[in-house]
């Protein structure tokens, strides 16, 4: 509601004018749709929203293990963004075995506090593949869309049936271009709006086809010869891929129905 509050005579942030702002908006737009999130999309919801807890807390226990180990001995520098994985949490907890002193035992507890969380994370992974196939094969089909993007962009979206069209739903995840004119010179930037969550989602399937998906980096080299640059070539195919996971979207939802009729 950051718009509704620039608007009004009252500044600053509060609940009070937050509520005032969304009244104010659902008057001047009596036919705003309504988000819908339940039964197995809701699931998946929670199970996603855990997991980037779990990995969260995970990140702040590496990072303050690595300051522990960094004081037992400022040249121990184990690879990045490894100490998730069992194999070299096994190798550090060896390697730990052979210091004494607090600052080792602690360093012991946080790379315990390391596996636990890595397990945890693993199960909800697996928990998620059979309603993630389940609730959007065809969302699932795309390019570079697997289990966790996939029901990223189901539980942010909470019902695609709620937007009209493909532009709605790419105002919605802030894949629309903003016009810009600069000396008589029309062009598009990124928008910096919409839902972050879809936004990153769909980001992330746009880097992988822009790496390994043919029909992707045809694209991309198409525009760039156009005179676009990298970052404004991204940006018009994640707008395309926009489009086609609202589709696949529909897709989902017209056959969920179809099979609870069934």
């Amino acid at each position: 509601m950051a718009h509704a509050r620039d608007a009004a005579r009252s500044y600053g942030k509060s609940d009070p004018i937050d509520a005032l702002a969304v009244a104010r908006a659902a008057l001047r737009e009596p036919d705003l749709p309504a988000a819908q999130l339940d039964g197995p999309a809701r699931e998946v919801r929670l199970l996603t929203d855990h997991r980037d807890d779990l990995v969260a807390e995970r990140t702040r226990t590496i990072n303050r293990l690595r300051w522990h180990l960094h004081e037992l001995d400022p040249e121990w520098q184990p690879p990045a963004r490894c100490l998730h994985l069992p194999k070299h949490l096994n190798a550090l907890a060896e390697q730990l075995t052979h210091h004494d002193g607090l600052v080792a035992r602690l360093a012991m507890d946080l790379v315990t506090r390391c596996r636990r969380l890595t397990e945890q994370t693993t199960a909800l992974e697996r928990e998620l593949e059979p309603l993630v196939e389940q609730l959007a094969p065809a969302l699932l089909a795309i390019k570079g869309c697997a289990t966790l993007t996939a029901a990223k962009i189901l539980g942010e979206t909470a019902d695609i049936r709620r937007f009209r069209s493909r532009h709605a739903y790419a105002r919605h995840n802030g894949t629309a271009p903003l016009p810009v004119w600069s000396a008589n010179r029309e062009r598009h930037r990124l928008s910096r709006t919409g839902n972050r969550q879809l936004n990153a989602a769909i980001h992330r399937i746009a880097i992988t086809q822009a790496h390994y998906h043919p029909d992707a980096r045809d694209y991309l080299q198409r525009r760039r010869t156009n005179g676009d640059s990298t970052t404004e070539s991204t940006r018009a195919l994640k707008r395309r891929l926009s489009d086609i996971v609202y589709r696949a979207l529909l897709t989902d939802a017209k056959d969920s129905n179809i099979n609870m009729a069934a």
